[in-house]
């Protein structure tokens, strides 16, 4: 395994993780203080999540024409340019629009290729805790982006400038790390399925990827929102979701350490489950403070495991070309759940006092049909085979 190009993919991925969870909470507090309305602050929070959907069409043709050393160093510059210009940005949404599209872009790209990278270093022995090792560095400095903005504060220009001199950083490591050649799969041949394609030959692998962005977007943006309308104090509400990530984080290791040791697809089905009960039992443990905190972790835990499992199980089943137009597949399936996360989960709260918790275990439920259905058949095609 080379041990040097892990180590710069998971730097990269750290970076990238920091500048989304300070720079998401940045541009939506600084708008709502300069008296935006909800409708501009979400139409430009989304914006980087489209920036993603697009990544997904353009990741081919960089790889057939980029050396991964060119490909990196053009998509951290870019993400450096957009954060760096952001503290000018805000007196034009024009500007700031762009900006963050750019950032999307960039960051998408970045996701892909690091996924396919590091899943092509791993070891089948070891896929579960490496793959593991690589989302909790991107969900760890992620967390510290919130942390960082509560610290110094959304005005400070600190923000922007740390998270700028770490992309410098990134852009040197990038140098040291990346090989600069060209992503080699004759032996693999053509790809056997489009972008498109991929939702037809993994349905399952597409809904769990769809799932955890449906997840991570709601829970940033619209849990402090349930829990404070059900009692909760603001600072509280607010700390739910920093318990929800931290379970997340704390438990992937974990997770792909028992990967590498179980049936994956069995492991993968019971985490869907598990989430789907801890969201049809939210509403109730709202009342039961003592059982709700540590379920909050364990629902972070298996959200979480959900995802990582599902690049775990790539990696497994993808080779080559295949494995690239399939992380292409979650990065575009990341931007439409972060889309559709807010809009769907906010509509069900206009309607009912538990419309989250209805849909994330709504969500949970979909993964667990889908999951059910689609690893049975893979079973029975085995089964066959043998």
């Amino acid at each position: 395994m080379n041990m040097r190009l892990l180590a710069g993919l998971l730097f990269a991925v750290s970076v990238v993780g920091f500048s989304l969870g300070a720079s998401l909470p940045l541009v939506s507090l600084r708008l709502h203080e300069a008296g935006a309305s909800t409708l501009e602050i979400g139409i430009l929070s989304a914006i980087p999540a489209a920036g993603m959907m697009l990544s997904a069409f353009m990741v081919d043709a960089c790889c057939r024409h980029l050396t991964r050393r060119t490909i990196y160093l053009l998509c951290f510059s870019l993400c450096t340019l957009s954060i760096g210009l952001l503290e000018w940005a805000f007196s034009s949404v024009w500007l700031l629009a762009l900006l963050r599209l750019g950032l999307g872009l960039g960051m998408g790209i970045a996701i892909i290729l690091g996924e396919s990278w590091v899943n092509e270093l791993c070891p089948e022995h070891n896929r579960g805790k490496i793959m593991a090792l690589y989302a909790t560095s991107f969900t760890g400095f992620q967390v510290l982006g919130p942390a960082m903005l509560a610290v110094v504060g959304a005005n400070s220009p600190w923000v922007t400038g740390v998270v700028t001199a770490c992309y410098g950083l990134a852009l040197l490591c990038i140098l040291v790390t990346v090989p600069n050649d060209h992503v080699q799969h004759e032996d693999d041949g053509e790809k056997s399925f489009t972008l498109a394609g991929f939702f037809r030959v993994a349905p399952a692998l597409c809904v769990a990827v769809l799932f955890f962005s449906f997840f991570d977007a709601v829970v940033l943006s619209l849990l402090p929102v349930y829990a404070s309308s059900h009692g909760f104090a603001v600072a509280v509400a607010a700390l739910m979701v920093t318990v929800v990530f931290a379970g997340d984080m704390l438990f992937q290791l974990p997770l792909g350490w028992l990967a590498d040791r179980v049936e994956r697809t069995g492991l993968h089905l019971l985490c869907g489950l598990i989430a789907m009960a801890i969201g049809i039992a939210l509403p109730w443990l709202l009342n039961l403070t003592w059982l709700l905190w540590p379920m909050l972790v364990l629902l972070g835990a298996v959200a979480g495991g959900i995802y990582t499992l599902a690049l775990v199980l790539i990696g497994q089943r993808f080779k080559g070309r295949d494995l690239v137009t399939a992380n292409a597949g979650v990065g575009l399936l990341w931007g439409v759940g972060s889309l559709v996360g807010p809009l769907v989960s906010g509509a069900a709260m206009g309607v009912a006092p538990h419309g989250l918790p209805m849909a994330l275990a709504l969500m949970a439920g979909l993964f667990v049909c889908f999951a059910r259905q689609s690893y049975r058949r893979a079973g029975r095609l085995k089964a066959v085979a043998e």
